[in-house]
């Protein structure tokens, strides 16, 4: 079996809390704030629990329907599915992935900026951090507030952890450049 996806995984822990619908599952990771996370699409989603029910890791056990509101087709979770996911999130948190983001890559080719530009890019990044860390901060106040089980929120944690290192290490190359500690050679125009 294919290792489970990210929205797999999140798919198979809602539904180990209890059986639901494909919407509720959407509603429920938007309200506590996993789209930060993970990636959350009503389309993926619908498509995730289609494949996992494919894989006899879920299983539908009833339709209904309220008013004019579509079919929902509500979902539980199989003993395959636990399985499967104690599994992914054992091998998971035991073994590095390097997941390839874009940040590396770009950053890579920031030396194609004049260094003004670069810096002012830089600055509009940390900025941008800044207002994610604050936005996690609000989150995890919340959910401390209210008395959450903190293993239930530590993604969240670990998170604002890599955001304000990036956040920091982005600083403190702003301030090498400035200063000329890092020499930043003007690109040549052809």
């Amino acid at each position: 079996m294919a290792d489970l996806t990210p929205l797999a995984i999140s798919v198979l822990a809602l539904l180990e809390e209890r059986p639901m619908h494909a919407y509720e599952m959407y509603q429920l990771l938007i309200s506590r704030h996993n789209d930060r996370i993970v990636k959350v699409r009503p389309g993926s989603l619908y498509h995730t629990v289609e494949r996992l029910a494919g894989q006899n890791l879920v299983r539908a056990i009833g339709t209904e329907r309220a008013g004019n509101r579509p079919e929902r087709t509500t979902y539980e979770i199989t003993p395959e599915g636990s399985q499967a996911l104690t599994r992914r999130v054992e091998s998971g948190i035991e073994k590095y992935v390097y997941e390839y983001p874009l940040f590396p890559v770009v950053l890579s080719e920031a030396h194609n900026l004049d260094a003004d530009d670069a810096v002012l890019r830089f600055r509009r990044r940390v900025e941008d951090l800044d207002r994610w860390l604050a936005d996690i901060d609000e989150v995890v106040g919340a959910a401390r507030a209210a008395k959450v089980y903190e293993p239930y929120w530590i993604g969240g944690a670990y998170v604002r952890s890599q955001i304000a290192a990036e956040r920091d290490w982005l600083a403190t190359v702003i301030e090498r450049i400035e200063s000329k500690d890092l020499e930043w050679q003007p690109r040549k125009k052809q």
